[in-house]
């Protein structure tokens, strides 16, 4: 299976590999792979090829409270409705 890379990377497995086994200079890495020195300082201190995730730490709603969160969950799961249908079936009248 091939490398899944997110939209935004600049650098795949081989280049990452190459800078963090490389003694250059991160201006001579930077001009050599195309990509900004920051690129290439990260990859030399990290100790893994793979990019981390993105996102939240711990995605929560900001509009509704745990409680009203967890009856809308509920509500989904039981009724095994699409999403759709249970924002028209709970939203008030």
């Amino acid at each position: 299976m091939g490398q899944v890379l997110h939209g935004s990377a600049t650098t795949t497995e081989a280049i990452r590999r190459a800078i963090q086994n490389s003694e250059e200079s991160l201006r001579a890495l930077s001009k050599r792979y195309g990509v900004n020195q920051k690129t290439v300082a990260k990859w030399k201190r990290r100790t893994s090829l793979a990019d981390l995730p993105t996102g939240p730490k711990d995605p929560h709603s900001t509009i509704l409270s745990l409680e009203e969160e967890a009856v809308i969950v509920a509500f989904r799961r039981h009724t095994l409705l699409p999403l759709d249908d249970c924002l028209y079936a709970l939203h008030p009248r």
